[in-house]
């Protein structure tokens, strides 16, 4: 998850954060937003994969910085996920998504390419926890725990 502090007068920290891409999502905007994350490879560590993701899901390199452990989450379909915040700031516009593929409309047997996250941006921490995927307000409390906020 990346942060960045801010001047006053608008919220002092912001996340970065993902609309879910493909027709699930395409309408909804409460708990259709999320951190970049997704699934381990084999003998992958935890660390490796969220580096790995982020960068498949932006198309950007992920910032250096310094990585605060946010802990794990349960999501309300059982997946697990771990994060870290790092501090760093990134222009929303340079994102390239990266892709996926799947059946749509179902059973139609046509196969479709959406965005992993049709659009990237800054939210403010209380505005973020009005969108972001209901689990992960686990990891906003502890970045805000983390600075002091």
């Amino acid at each position: 998850m990346l942060f960045r502090r801010r001047p006053p007068p608008g919220p002092e920290l912001e996340v970065l954060l993902g609309h879910m891409g493909g027709p699930f999502f395409a309408r909804r905007e409460a708990g259709a937003w999320t951190i970049p994350k997704g699934e381990y490879g084999d003998g992958e560590t935890a660390w490796d994969a969220a580096r790995r993701e982020f960068e498949e899901e932006l198309g950007l390199a992920p910032p250096d910085g310094e990585a605060v452990p946010l802990g794990e989450v349960r999501q309300a379909g059982g997946k697990v996920v771990t994060a870290w915040a790092v501090e760093a700031d990134l222009d929303p516009a340079a994102v390239v998504p990266g892709t996926f593929r799947m059946e749509w409309p179902r059973g139609s047997g046509r196969e479709q390419e959406f965005p992993e996250l049709d659009r990237v941006r800054w939210f403010g921490l209380e505005e973020a926890r009005a969108v972001i995927v209901t689990a992960q307000t686990g990891f906003l409390d502890r970045l805000t725990e983390h600075s002091g906020h």
